[in-house]
């Protein structure tokens, strides 16, 4: 059962880990040795992605609603936009949500972006593996809404609901981008508003030429419209043996080697060699373009004529 101690021990581990204070696996040891141990099976990890002004923490809202109408503890980490000075979260998910706030088996968490380009804070991981340890039944990860870029839910959900609305301009073609790759639900929300029937069809045109089985639902999550029937794909889907596990590890993977390869070149860059090549650029002895394969052979990459 989950109580308001385990709410106070679940947000000193998150802040801890997320301020770099203690490292994940100590802040879990820490949950285990206060008493706080799953003793359900591993909870269901629920990624709500989408561009901005989607809706999607109105609809976060209506399905803890519905969760926990079934009985099931939701813990929500809301990814929000940080401000440039304090780097803290400045929409406050928790504030939106503040209906679920007197019920002990929901705990809503808001955690800054911190600048990360992914749509997620660089401890959303590390707060996901923690809210399980603390025994939720379902962890929603709601994405900071920076449209396509979005694509690093992949490494963190099991299951991800792709949220758009009608009259977006360019939102489907920004889907193709990449998002219809990671969805397993299209949802078009506000589809009381004009154009929701074409954008809904235009997203089922797109589910079909992509030879994958995605639901393409329409809510208005303002009123609750079509919640029901999205729960119920969520529940098809959770118990879908088809994981998100491959996606994931194949993310996983480019994402270390596009790390490894930044550090690398950073570090190229920070040689006596390249000084000694930037050096000449700036006295005007060669080109952007001749410094650029210079260092690019430093670091033993190939190089490209331009």
């Amino acid at each position: 059962m989950i109580t308001h101690r385990v709410h106070r021990d679940l947000a000193r581990a998150i802040s801890g880990v997320e301020n770099g204070i203690v490292e994940l696996p100590a802040a879990l040891a820490a949950l285990a040795a206060q008493g706080h141990r799953a003793t359900r099976k591993r909870g269901a990890i629920l990624g709500i992605t989408g561009p901005p002004g989607a809706g999607k923490s109105t609809l976060v809202d209506r399905l803890i609603e519905g969760f926990r109408a079934e009985g099931e503890s939701v813990a929500v980490i809301a990814v929000d936009p940080s401000s440039p000075f304090t780097q803290g979260a400045v929409l406050g998910d928790r504030v939106r949500m503040q209906r679920h706030a007197g019920d002990p088996e929901v705990y809503i968490r808001s955690m800054a972006s911190r600048n990360a380009g992914g749509g997620l804070a660089p401890a959303t991981r590390d707060a996901v593996r923690l809210a399980e340890a603390a025994g939720f039944d379902v962890i929603i990860v709601e994405t900071v809404g920076v449209g396509q870029v979005e694509l690093e839910i992949v490494a963190v959900a099991d299951l991800i609901v792709v949220v758009t609305v009608p009259a977006l301009g360019d939102g489907v073609q920004a889907i193709k981008a990449g998002l219809t790759e990671i969805a397993d639900i299209f949802v078009v929300n506000m589809a009381d508003r004009p154009g929701g029937n074409r954008t809904a069809i235009d997203l089922k045109h797109m589910v079909r030429e992509s030879h994958r089985e995605i639901p393409v639902l329409q809510t208005i999550a303002q009123d609750g419209t079509g919640v029901s029937e999205l729960l119920t794909a969520i529940v098809a889907k959770r118990g879908d043996e088809d994981s998100n596990a491959v996606r994931a590890v194949r993310f996983e993977v480019v994402r270390r080697v596009r790390d490894r390869a930044v550090a690398q070149a950073l570090a190229a860059l920070q040689s006596p060699d390249a000084a000694a090549v930037l050096e000449r650029l700036r006295g005007h002895e060669i080109t952007r373009n001749d410094a650029i394969d210079a260092v690019l052979t430093i670091l033993g990459g190939p190089v490209h004529a331009h």
